[in-house]
Protein backbone atom coordinates (compact mmCIF):
# COMPACT_ATOMS: atom_id res chain seq x y z
CA UNK A 1 0.00 0.00 0.00
CA UNK A 2 1.22 3.76 -0.86
CA UNK A 3 1.87 5.88 1.56
CA UNK A 4 -1.21 8.29 0.49
CA UNK A 5 -3.70 5.02 1.11
CA UNK A 6 -1.49 4.58 4.40
CA UNK A 7 -2.47 7.76 5.51
CA UNK A 8 -6.17 7.42 4.58
CA UNK A 9 -6.37 4.60 6.51
CA UNK A 10 -4.59 5.76 9.55
CA UNK A 11 -7.01 8.70 9.38
CA UNK A 12 -10.39 6.53 9.16
CA UNK A 13 -8.53 4.60 11.97
CA UNK A 14 -8.43 7.54 13.74
CA UNK A 15 -11.78 9.28 13.41
CA UNK A 16 -13.10 5.56 14.07
CA UNK A 17 -11.45 5.88 17.35
CA UNK A 18 -12.51 9.18 18.06
CA UNK A 19 -16.44 8.65 17.81
CA UNK A 20 -15.95 4.96 19.58
CA UNK A 21 -14.01 6.83 22.58
CA UNK A 22 -17.31 8.85 23.07
CA UNK A 23 -20.46 7.39 25.06
CA UNK A 24 -23.48 5.92 23.09
CA UNK A 25 -25.02 8.68 20.94
CA UNK A 26 -29.21 8.03 21.83
CA UNK A 27 -31.43 9.80 19.48
CA UNK A 28 -32.89 12.86 21.26
CA UNK A 29 -36.40 12.68 21.05
CA UNK A 30 -36.44 16.36 20.85
CA UNK A 31 -35.09 16.28 17.43
CA UNK A 32 -38.55 15.15 16.15
CA UNK A 33 -40.42 18.51 17.09
CA UNK A 34 -39.41 20.78 13.81
CA UNK A 35 -40.37 24.58 13.86
CA UNK A 36 -42.85 24.25 10.96
CA UNK A 37 -45.95 22.14 12.30
CA UNK A 38 -48.39 23.82 9.82
CA UNK A 39 -50.40 21.86 7.86
CA UNK A 40 -51.29 22.89 4.21
CA UNK A 41 -53.21 21.11 1.53
CA UNK A 42 -54.24 18.64 3.77
CA UNK A 43 -50.45 17.13 4.06
CA UNK A 44 -49.04 17.34 8.14
CA UNK A 45 -45.85 19.26 8.15
CA UNK A 46 -46.27 20.20 4.82
CA UNK A 47 -43.18 22.25 3.38
CA UNK A 48 -40.83 19.63 5.61
CA UNK A 49 -42.80 17.34 3.05
CA UNK A 50 -42.91 18.43 0.02
CA UNK A 51 -39.76 20.01 0.07
CA UNK A 52 -38.37 16.57 -0.51
CA UNK A 53 -39.15 17.30 -4.45
CA UNK A 54 -35.64 18.52 -5.53
CA UNK A 55 -34.44 15.34 -4.27
CA UNK A 56 -36.24 13.20 -6.24
CA UNK A 57 -36.12 15.21 -9.65
CA UNK A 58 -31.95 15.76 -9.11
CA UNK A 59 -32.00 11.62 -8.57
CA UNK A 60 -33.66 10.69 -11.19
CA UNK A 61 -32.03 13.64 -13.45
CA UNK A 62 -28.65 12.10 -12.40
CA UNK A 63 -29.86 8.21 -12.87
CA UNK A 64 -30.63 9.68 -16.81
CA UNK A 65 -27.81 10.87 -17.30
CA UNK A 66 -25.47 8.69 -16.26
CA UNK A 67 -27.49 6.03 -17.77
CA UNK A 68 -27.75 7.06 -21.01
CA UNK A 69 -24.79 9.35 -21.53
CA UNK A 70 -25.88 10.59 -24.60
CA UNK A 71 -24.00 11.68 -27.15
CA UNK A 72 -20.21 12.19 -25.13
CA UNK A 73 -19.02 9.47 -22.88
CA UNK A 74 -19.11 10.67 -19.10
CA UNK A 75 -16.58 7.94 -18.04
CA UNK A 76 -13.17 7.19 -19.21
CA UNK A 77 -14.40 3.74 -17.98
CA UNK A 78 -17.71 3.14 -18.34
CA UNK A 79 -17.71 0.81 -15.28
CA UNK A 80 -17.01 4.15 -13.20
CA UNK A 81 -20.89 4.77 -13.77
CA UNK A 82 -22.05 1.92 -10.84
CA UNK A 83 -21.31 4.13 -8.06
CA UNK A 84 -23.19 7.29 -9.49
CA UNK A 85 -26.01 4.94 -10.33
CA UNK A 86 -26.38 3.55 -6.75
CA UNK A 87 -25.64 7.45 -5.35
CA UNK A 88 -28.09 9.04 -7.56
CA UNK A 89 -30.40 6.49 -6.61
CA UNK A 90 -29.90 6.77 -3.06
CA UNK A 91 -30.50 10.33 -3.48
CA UNK A 92 -33.85 9.78 -5.61
CA UNK A 93 -35.01 7.31 -2.40
CA UNK A 94 -34.35 9.93 0.15
CA UNK A 95 -37.55 12.22 -1.68
CA UNK A 96 -39.82 9.19 -0.51
CA UNK A 97 -38.02 8.18 2.87
CA UNK A 98 -37.77 11.64 4.38
CA UNK A 99 -41.19 13.04 3.05
CA UNK A 100 -42.59 9.72 4.79
CA UNK A 101 -40.40 10.44 7.73
CA UNK A 102 -42.03 14.01 8.17
CA UNK A 103 -45.24 13.06 7.65
CA UNK A 104 -45.22 11.78 11.05
CA UNK A 105 -42.10 12.45 12.79
CA UNK A 106 -40.79 9.47 15.07
CA UNK A 107 -38.09 7.22 15.35
CA UNK A 108 -39.58 4.42 13.52
CA UNK A 109 -40.18 6.49 10.73
CA UNK A 110 -36.45 8.01 10.92
CA UNK A 111 -34.86 4.83 9.96
CA UNK A 112 -36.25 4.88 6.05
CA UNK A 113 -35.13 8.72 5.96
CA UNK A 114 -31.73 7.81 6.59
CA UNK A 115 -30.92 4.50 5.13
CA UNK A 116 -31.02 6.41 1.99
CA UNK A 117 -28.55 8.93 2.79
CA UNK A 118 -26.43 6.89 3.67
CA UNK A 119 -26.64 4.79 0.40
CA UNK A 120 -25.93 8.31 -1.24
CA UNK A 121 -23.02 9.12 1.21
CA UNK A 122 -21.16 5.42 0.45
CA UNK A 123 -21.86 5.59 -3.09
CA UNK A 124 -19.90 8.76 -3.53
CA UNK A 125 -17.10 7.40 -1.69
CA UNK A 126 -16.84 4.33 -4.00
CA UNK A 127 -16.94 7.24 -6.81
CA UNK A 128 -14.46 8.93 -5.59
CA UNK A 129 -12.10 5.58 -5.26
CA UNK A 130 -12.75 4.57 -8.42
CA UNK A 131 -11.53 7.70 -10.25
CA UNK A 132 -8.18 9.06 -7.91
CA UNK A 133 -7.78 5.34 -6.34
CA UNK A 134 -8.86 2.56 -8.71
CA UNK A 135 -11.93 1.34 -10.73
CA UNK A 136 -11.59 -2.04 -9.81
CA UNK A 137 -11.15 -1.30 -6.01
CA UNK A 138 -14.20 1.39 -6.42
CA UNK A 139 -16.52 -1.29 -7.22
CA UNK A 140 -15.42 -4.04 -5.25
CA UNK A 141 -15.71 -1.42 -2.44
CA UNK A 142 -19.12 -0.04 -3.56
CA UNK A 143 -21.07 -3.03 -2.39
CA UNK A 144 -19.04 -3.19 0.84
CA UNK A 145 -19.84 0.43 2.10
CA UNK A 146 -23.00 0.44 1.26
CA UNK A 147 -23.94 -2.21 3.77
CA UNK A 148 -22.37 -0.52 6.27
CA UNK A 149 -24.02 2.40 5.81
CA UNK A 150 -27.28 0.84 5.95
CA UNK A 151 -25.59 -1.57 9.33
CA UNK A 152 -25.20 2.10 10.74
CA UNK A 153 -28.74 3.05 10.65
CA UNK A 154 -29.78 -0.79 11.75
CA UNK A 155 -27.60 -0.53 14.45
CA UNK A 156 -28.94 2.56 15.44
CA UNK A 157 -32.34 1.60 15.16
CA UNK A 158 -31.88 -1.87 17.38
CA UNK A 159 -30.25 -0.30 19.93
CA UNK A 160 -33.41 2.43 20.13
CA UNK A 161 -35.73 0.06 20.29
CA UNK A 162 -34.05 -1.45 23.39
CA UNK A 163 -33.52 2.02 24.92
CA UNK A 164 -30.06 2.06 24.67
CA UNK A 165 -29.67 4.05 21.22
CA UNK A 166 -26.31 4.62 20.04
CA UNK A 167 -25.89 6.90 16.92
CA UNK A 168 -21.60 6.32 16.64
CA UNK A 169 -21.85 4.65 13.93
CA UNK A 170 -24.19 6.32 11.52
CA UNK A 171 -22.41 9.36 12.43
CA UNK A 172 -19.12 7.70 12.14
CA UNK A 173 -20.80 7.19 8.46
CA UNK A 174 -22.00 10.63 7.94
CA UNK A 175 -19.11 12.27 8.66
CA UNK A 176 -16.21 9.74 7.79
CA UNK A 177 -17.60 9.40 4.56
CA UNK A 178 -17.08 13.20 3.78
CA UNK A 179 -13.11 13.30 5.84
CA UNK A 180 -12.30 10.29 3.06
CA UNK A 181 -13.56 12.21 -0.23
CA UNK A 182 -11.67 14.81 1.19
CA UNK A 183 -8.09 13.03 1.53
CA UNK A 184 -8.98 11.30 -1.29
CA UNK A 185 -9.10 14.52 -3.30
CA UNK A 186 -6.55 16.18 -1.44
CA UNK A 187 -4.07 13.23 -2.24
CA UNK A 188 -5.01 11.65 -5.47
CA UNK A 189 -4.76 13.37 -8.49
CA UNK A 190 -8.13 13.68 -10.54
CA UNK A 191 -8.80 11.97 -13.83
CA UNK A 192 -10.95 14.75 -14.74
CA UNK A 193 -11.34 18.37 -14.69
CA UNK A 194 -13.77 20.28 -12.44
CA UNK A 195 -12.32 18.07 -9.76
CA UNK A 196 -12.98 21.18 -7.24
CA UNK A 197 -16.94 20.55 -8.02
CA UNK A 198 -16.71 17.88 -5.38
CA UNK A 199 -15.90 20.48 -2.52
CA UNK A 200 -17.99 23.02 -3.98
CA UNK A 201 -20.76 19.99 -3.12
CA UNK A 202 -19.50 19.40 0.17
CA UNK A 203 -19.35 22.90 1.04
CA UNK A 204 -23.21 23.10 0.61
CA UNK A 205 -24.23 20.21 2.07
CA UNK A 206 -22.12 21.94 4.93
CA UNK A 207 -24.36 24.88 4.47
CA UNK A 208 -26.89 22.56 4.65
CA UNK A 209 -26.28 20.76 7.73
CA UNK A 210 -25.61 24.14 9.11
CA UNK A 211 -29.92 24.96 8.17
CA UNK A 212 -30.87 21.67 10.07
CA UNK A 213 -29.11 23.05 13.15
CA UNK A 214 -30.71 26.16 13.10
CA UNK A 215 -34.55 25.05 11.61
CA UNK A 216 -36.13 27.09 14.56
CA UNK A 217 -34.04 30.28 14.84
CA UNK A 218 -34.50 31.13 11.03
CA UNK A 219 -38.62 29.86 11.45
CA UNK A 220 -38.81 32.89 13.98
CA UNK A 221 -37.47 35.35 11.86
CA UNK A 222 -41.23 35.81 9.81
CA UNK A 223 -42.59 32.43 10.31
CA UNK A 224 -42.27 31.64 6.21
CA UNK A 225 -39.96 29.11 6.07
CA UNK A 226 -38.16 27.01 8.36
CA UNK A 227 -34.18 25.74 8.92
CA UNK A 228 -35.18 22.36 8.15
CA UNK A 229 -37.01 23.25 4.43
CA UNK A 230 -34.38 24.82 3.38
CA UNK A 231 -31.99 21.87 4.18
CA UNK A 232 -33.91 19.31 2.18
CA UNK A 233 -33.88 22.27 -0.52
CA UNK A 234 -29.73 23.26 0.13
CA UNK A 235 -28.77 19.38 0.44
CA UNK A 236 -30.26 18.04 -2.92
CA UNK A 237 -28.78 21.31 -4.60
CA UNK A 238 -25.41 19.66 -3.03
CA UNK A 239 -26.61 16.57 -4.93
CA UNK A 240 -27.52 18.50 -8.33
CA UNK A 241 -23.50 19.45 -7.85
CA UNK A 242 -22.11 16.32 -8.57
CA UNK A 243 -24.87 15.94 -11.81
CA UNK A 244 -23.57 19.20 -13.07
CA UNK A 245 -20.13 18.23 -12.34
CA UNK A 246 -20.73 15.16 -14.55
CA UNK A 247 -21.89 16.99 -17.47
CA UNK A 248 -19.15 19.38 -17.38
CA UNK A 249 -16.34 17.90 -17.03
CA UNK A 250 -14.00 16.11 -19.19
CA UNK A 251 -10.73 13.68 -18.92
CA UNK A 252 -7.43 15.30 -18.15
CA UNK A 253 -5.24 14.19 -20.49
CA UNK A 254 -1.29 12.94 -19.94
CA UNK A 255 1.10 15.77 -20.65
Amino acid sequence: MNRRLWLVAVALVVAVCAVFLLPPIPQSQAYHNFADQRALLGIPHCLDVISNGPFLIFGTWGIFVVAAEGTRPLFVDSRERWPYLVFFTGVALTAFGSAYYHLRPADDRLVWDRIPMTIGFMALVAAVISERVSVRAGLRLLALLVALGIASVGYWNVTQTAGHGDLRPYVLVQFGSLLVILLLIALFPPRYTRGSDFIVSLAIYALAKLFEATDKPIFALGGIVSGHTLKHITAAISAYWILRMLQLRRPITAP
